[in-house]
């Protein structure tokens, strides 16, 4: 066995830990040994002496000597190691040792009388080292590499660092890694690499050329410092990956087209280029740009992805009366930067872009009359008469004079304004009204086109917003879910809602005021009425004492803001209610006033009441020498009517008084005129009268007391001609109303 140095060691030893618990006790050293080293990969032959123990104990008896621990009889190497028959202190080793593997081993030592079997001595752990050699060469992780380079790598960075293992001891010659460029390929002067002998990184020595070689090989050898030397190779392929050197250019330097004026257009006009790039690549894609010309911002140019070639386009209308001609530069150049290597170092290219001339020829048309306000606001009072003046259009023709402009009146829905063909100026022609319903917010449309000469005629078109500010023109009225009412007799003391609208804006509408017109009867005794808190539009109307089944009309007088105001009929009808929330209906004649249409109603009692009128009539013709002295009092809308417990009255035996002549003309019109303006029932196409019941004969007079006339229309003695069945069957002395 070869070892490095060798040399005895002495240990005194104060406290001592012997196996199987054995109490310390100070006592000196008594064992010698030799020191243990181990070469790895020792040849043999085996078993080799390694060296040998001493106990000076074994001057006094037999001693025994016992090894145990890793590489005796433990793990990692069981019988690499033992003591020759157990009689002395050396140690031998049995095989190759793989110091990778295990670079040491720690074992036990242990002295026993051969005599007694005791242990005399505590145990003796000693460290066997296991020396490198130089067995492992340098690993590469693979054996080729492939690496992509851009042309435009600088010269002197670092591309790639190759790395290896080498299993040997750290730290020593054995795993000390130097790396070598072995070869290139291709082999250039001005194209070459380079490697870091001791971090091994490649770099580049000069200027790479796509053109020249778009590939290259390079062999690497790494390799130890040990003795002897170890060494290992790897391939490194590495792919150029082409730049920017060369520019793009244009086939021609002069382009010419023409394009009418007023219109956009795209791809008018189309640049090849020629570029010895690779195609499809950022050094290949051509960007293109107007250095000069398109001050106004009319033209455009983009780059077809397909073709790498320019498409000009029109994208804002050429005038040809402001400018007739434009001359515009073009240049191009590619989406990365051009460069070039002087010296064996890149330089960004110094070459100027490549440009293009663009004259552009712009061919006048027919352009359209242009408005100097293409609309305008004016301002007018609601219900302007005819003959206002509005306000004028003006329109100017970029190709002519003006007196070459017709004006035309395309949009007046209601008809009421006229346009000057000649002037443009705008005139009412009628009345106008803001509530008419093609008025929107107060603002009426008016729209005109002005019309040239041209070939074809162009247009241009033209509006006017005539606001209508309002005036008080229209009076508050009951909205329609309050003029017709109904109430339970048990709920007669609960109010009802009159609610009313205005057709004008403020300050000629709400709030409201709700008056009862007193002039009709009794009406203030009857009824009254009460305002609500919701800004007075609305008011409350009750009744002050019970009244009859029946309907009622009750005159309220509405009012705006300014004072503006007109008589409205609020209709009420008192019902009994079975159900207690909705009123009873009955279907025979003396109530087809509220359960029929108030048409069929009107038709059947139109009819009864014209033949009382006709009897009337001819009775009056009889009785023209009678003197008769018409009564003055009794002008009002409200009648008194008395009861009469008669239950028929015939009309061929009891003649009623007629008033004389001027009454009875006066009578007839107002029948006349109230039957013509009776409308016809809807879907009835003979306009005949309905039967709806049959009760005896001249029963149908009865109904004669739901029709309304005031006394302007009926006056009192005519109601006395009718006798009785003029009055309602339960009606009080004193009614607010006509009940039926």
């Amino acid at each position: 066995l070869k070892c490095r140095s060798y040399f005895w060691l002495f240990l005194i030893l104060d406290l001592c830990y012997f196996r199987h618990y054995r109490p310390l006790q100070r006592s000196k050293r008594r064992w010698v040994l030799t020191t243990l080293e181990l070469q790895e990969e020792d040849p043999g032959p085996f078993p080799k002496l390694v060296g040998e123990l001493f106990n000076n104990m074994s001057n006094n008896m037999s001693l025994m000597y016992l090894i145990s621990g890793p590489g005796v009889d433990e793990f990692p190497e069981i019988g690499l190691f033992s003591i020759e028959d157990n009689e002395s202190g050396k140690i031998y080793v049995h095989r190759p040792i793989d110091r990778e593997t295990t670079p040491s081993f720690m074992v036990h030592i242990d002295a026993m009388d051969r005599s007694a079997g005791k242990l005399v001595d505590e145990s003796l752990i000693f460290h066997i080292k296991i020396s490198d050699v130089n067995d492992h060469a340098p690993q590469f992780p693979e054996e080729e590499f492939n690496l992509t380079v851009k042309e435009t790598h600088p010269a002197g960075q670092p591309i790639f660092q190759m790395l290896t293992v080498d299993l040997d001891q750290e730290n020593t010659p054995n795993s000390q890694v130097l790396y070598f460029l072995v070869s290139q390929t291709p082999s250039l002067k001005e194209s070459g690499f380079r490697i870091d002998l001791m971090s091994g990184e490649i770099r580049l020595s000069g200027c790479l050329d796509y053109e020249t070689a778009p590939r290259y090989t390079l062999l690497i050898r790494a390799r130890d410092c040990g003795e002897p030397a170890l060494s290992a190779t790897a391939a490194v392929h590495i792919s150029v990956e082409e730049g920017n050197t060369h520019m793009p250019t244009f086939p021609q330097d002069r382009y010419k087209i023409q394009l009418s004026e007023g219109q956009v257009y795209q791809g008018v006009l189309h640049f090849p280029v020629q570029d010895h790039d690779s195609p499809f690549t950022s050094a290949w894609r051509a960007e293109f740009s107007i250095l000069y010309g398109n001050e106004e911002g009319h033209f455009d140019v983009v780059t077809d992805p397909e073709t790498n070639q320019g498409i000009l386009s029109v994208v804002k209308c050429l005038d040809y009366e402001t400018q007739a001609a434009h001359s515009l530069v073009i240049s191009v150049e590619n989406q990365e930067p051009l460069f070039s290597c002087e010296e064996g170092q890149l330089q960004p290219s110094r070459q100027a872009l490549a440009s293009a001339t663009v004259s552009v020829l712009v061919v006048d048309i027919n352009d359209p009359p242009t408005f100097h306000r293409g609309s305008f606001i004016v301002s007018k009072e609601d219900g302007a008469r005819p003959g206002i003046q509005l306000g004028a259009f003006s329109a100017t023709d970029p190709d002519g004079a003006a007196d070459q402009i017709r004006y035309k009146l395309v949009h007046d829905p209601a008809n009421w304004v006229t346009v000057d063909e000649n002037s443009g100026v705008v005139t009412t022609r009628r009345q106008i009204d803001r509530e008419s319903p093609h008025v929107n917010d107060s603002f009426y449309t008016i729209i005109v086109q002005a019309v040239d000469n041209g070939l074809p005629p162009r247009t241009g078109t033209g509006t006017l917003l005539l606001f209508l500010s309002d005036i008080n023109d229209n009076a508050p009225a009951l909205r329609s879910h309050s003029r017709y009412l109904e109430v339970c007799e048990s709920a007669r003391s609960q109010p009802l809602l009159l609610e009313a609208e205005d057709a004008d804006l403020e300050p000629y509408a709400e709030p409201f005021s709700f008056e009862l017109d007193t002039s009709w009867g009794d009406v203030a005794d009857t009824w009254t009425l009460g305002a609500r808190q919701d800004e007075g539009r609305s008011a409350e109307l009750l009744m002050l004492r019970s009244l009859p089944p029946g309907n009622y009309f009750i005159p309220v007088v509405i009012g705006d803001r300014q004072g503006f105001s007109q008589k409205q009929v609020v209709h009420v009808r008192i019902c009994s209610c079975p159900g207690g929330l909705k009123c009873e209906e009955h279907m025979h004649t003396g109530l087809l006033w509220w359960a029929l249409s108030p048409v069929c109603a009107a038709l059947m009692t139109l009819a009864a009441a014209l033949l009382s009128l006709l009897r009337c009539y001819f009775e009056l013709g009889l009785r023209r020498h009678r003197s008769f002295t018409p009564s003055d009092n009794g002008h009002q809308t409200l009648i008194v009517y008395k009861h009469e417990s008669k239950a028929q009255v015939d009309l061929e035996s009891t003649w009623p008084r007629c008033p004389p002549q001027p009454r009875e003309g006066r009578m007839v019109e107002t029948w006349h005129q109230r039957f013509h303006n009776v409308d016809v029932w809807k879907g009835d196409a003979d306009h005949l009268p309905r039967v709806y019941s049959e009760e005896g004969e001249c029963e149908g007079t009865e109904t004669l007391s739901s029709l309304t006339f005031s006394e302007q229309e009926l006056f009192k003695e005519l109601l006395e001609c009718w006798g009785p069945r003029a009055a309602p069957a339960e009606a009080p002395s004193s009614v607010s109303g006509v009940a039926s």
